[in-house]
Parts: structure tokens; C-alpha cells; sequence
């Protein structure tokens, strides 16, 4: 027998039996229960290394703090969401803060003013992930998607309470299954890419900054 006849022999030989498909383990990790501070700890440690900026406002007026971070980058704008907060708060405050402008109309309409005119654009959040040092956005029609996308800062809030430690504990203590946004957002830094020369740039399609204010 040639070793042709010999090769084609064991193929036809093997063709027969069927592949077993090995068994696989989606089981998410389990993670410690953490304490909010070991949470905010593991949360910090992750974010910052990638140039987030966190601020602990828990003890103080979180408005005070943004009024202040904004005039240090002398910021003259805010976008803010149509929704009652954090548009009420803000409103109320006396606190000296840049021209509010509220996003209250479509796109189409105001485009050039939207991308050349403002200067900081505040989201709240759906939670963050302790693990990745990641913030949760959960985009509606009172607070679009553009608002954390365009500005060149982008501020948001995170309640400490809403601080999970992974992805999966987030998933599953808001019931995600139940309904998802067209478009939930994982935000762990601001924008950047390493496609020229591999050399990762900040800033580059996206925000420049990305400051977290953590609140009760």
C-alpha cells in the first residue's frame, strides 16, 4: 500500500467517530464581599492609572466641589440632561457654576453648537465595577449617550452605595435581564487609543478628562 492509500485509509478511518465537545464553565468569578471602602479602594486603583480623576465627596456639597474642579480648567459650559436631577440640584445651588445648557432637543438641530460650544458635559451613572475601575451609563432620552461622548469633560456622578465589585454582581442585583438601554456604556478612563505607532494618546476621539464625583 502507498503512503498515499495509507494516509487516505486513516482518514476514512477517523471520519467515523464522533468529537466529544468538551465541557466549558461560564460560572462568573466569585469576588469577596467588600466593604463600600474596599470597593472605592479597588475602584480608585483601577481608574487612575488610566488618567480617571476621583474625588470623595461624601462628606461635602458634591456642587461645590464640581464649581470648583470646572474653574480650575475654566470651564464656561456645562451640558447637563433634561431629567429632574441632577438638573435641579444644579439649578438651586449657589454655588458659582459655568452657563448651564440644558440638552433638550435634537441633535440635528444643534449640532455645531453641541461640538465646538461646550465646554464639560455632567451624566449621572448607573453604578461602577471595583474590579475594572469602570463606570456604568445607562443613556436615555433625558440624558443621550452625546452628553459623556463629546465634551472635552466629561463629569460624572457615582453613588457610593451603587458600587458593585464585579460586572456580574452589577448584572444581577439590577436585574439587567429585565431590560437593557440601546446602549449601556462601560466608561473606564477617557477616550484613547494606541493606533499611531502603538503609542497610546489620550484624548485623541472622545474626552480629555473624565472626573468622578462620588456621592451618598
Amino acid at each position: 500500500m502507498s503512503s498515499r492509500d495509507q494516509i487516505l485509509q486513516r482518514m476514512r478511518q477517523r471520519r467515523g467517530g464522533a468529537l466529544s465537545t468538551p465541557e466549558k464553565d461560564f460560572t462568573p468569578l466569585k469576588r469577596p464581599e467588600w466593604t463600600t471602602e474596599e470597593k472605592l479602594a479597588r475602584f480608585r486603583a483601577a481608574m487612575e492609572p488610566v488618567h480617571g480623576e476621583i474625588h470623595d465627596c461624601r462628606n461635602r456639597d458634591w456642587v461645590a466641589d464640581l464649581a470648583e474642579l470646572l474653574q480650575s480648567r475654566q470651564a464656561s459650559t456645562l451640558l447637563v440632561g433634561n431629567g429632574p436631577e441632577p438638573l435641579a440640584t444644579l439649578s438651586s445651588s449657589a454655588a458659582t457654576l459655568p452657563e448651564l445648557v440644558v440638552y433638550d432637543e435634537p441633535v440635528a438641530s444643534w449640532k455645531e453648537h453641541l461640538f465646538r460650544n461646550l465646554d464639560a458635559g455632567l451624566t449621572t451613572t448607573r453604578g461602577g465595577i471595583a474590579e475594572t475601575g469602570s463606570l456604568i451609563l445607562w443613556p436615555d432620552a433625558s440624558e443621550p449617550r452625546l452628553i459623556s461622548l463629546v465634551p472635552p469633560i466629561h463629569v460624572a456622578l457615582l453613588k457610593a452605595t451603587e458600587l458593585y465589585g464585579t460586572l456580574s454582581d452589577a448584572m444581577a442585583e439590577q436585574d439587567w435581564s429585565s431590560g437593557m438601554p440601546t446602549n449601556a456604556l462601560l466608561v473606564s478612563g477617557p477616550s484613547k487609543t494606541a493606533d499611531i505607532e502603538q503609542t497610546l494618546a489620550y484624548g485623541v476621539h472622545g474626552p480629555r478628562e473624565l472626573i468622578v464625583l462620588v456621592i451618598e
